[in-house]
């Protein structure tokens, strides 16, 4: 079977609205779509924070301006995932606290008690959580796949150095579609009986 997993991070209303277009979404629709055929995880991972942001410090220069701001009408619905990759049931929704996938998270412990060792990753910002999450990960010893075009930033020279330059150093960088045909693009056998392995 495989050991791989596909995250999908941050797509959250409130951030597609300041970075994502259709083209994006679409893309990123095809991946989730893939991995769900190929019957690999879909682990969905999203910036939250308790009633009044107790775990915010002030001094956080990104997070900072939000410690101990009250709720306003509407945050949950801003803050849930965008409706063009909404979680299935049984889908694992992880929140993190801070930038990384894995900043104040369960994720690693999630991925270790599933047997993952091999990350796909797609969200939004390329170089926010894309960024902090493939270090990070490279640091824990997961091997790594970004899926260039399902990540989007602001600054289109960003997301190219990133994706060009930065991460082949520690991940390999492929689009949607050739991610599609040549992994996800595997479906998994239906006919009983243990399940075959997946050629490396």
């Amino acid at each position: 079977m495989s050991d791989s997993a596909l995250l999908v991070m941050d797509v959250q209303n409130v951030i597609v609205e300041r970075y994502a277009d259709t083209a994006y979404l679409d893309r990123l629709r095809t991946a989730v779509g893939a991995a769900r055929a190929a019957d690999l995880p879909v682990i969905h991972v999203v910036v939250g924070f308790r009633p009044g942001r107790a775990e915010i410090h002030p001094r956080n220069k990104m997070f900072g301006a939000l410690a101990h701001r009250p709720a306003v009408p509407g945050e949950e619905q801003a803050n849930a995932i965008h409706a063009a990759v909404a979680p299935l049931p049984a889908e694992p929704v992880v929140v993190k606290r801070r930038v990384s996938g894995f900043s104040g998270s369960d994720l690693d412990m999630l991925l270790r008690a599933r047997g993952i060792g091999h990350l796909v990753l797609a969200g939004i910002a390329t170089g926010g959580v894309v960024l902090s999450t493939v270090r990070q990960a490279a640091d824990l010893d997961y091997r790594l796949t970004v899926l260039s075009d399902a990540c989007t930033d602001s600054d289109p020279e960003v997301h190219r150095v990133l994706t060009e330059k930065v991460f082949p150093q520690q991940a390999d960088v492929v689009r949607v579609e050739e991610w599609v045909a040549g992994t996800a693009g595997r479906t998994p056998p239906v006919s009983p009986g243990p399940p075959r392995p997946e050629p490396r």
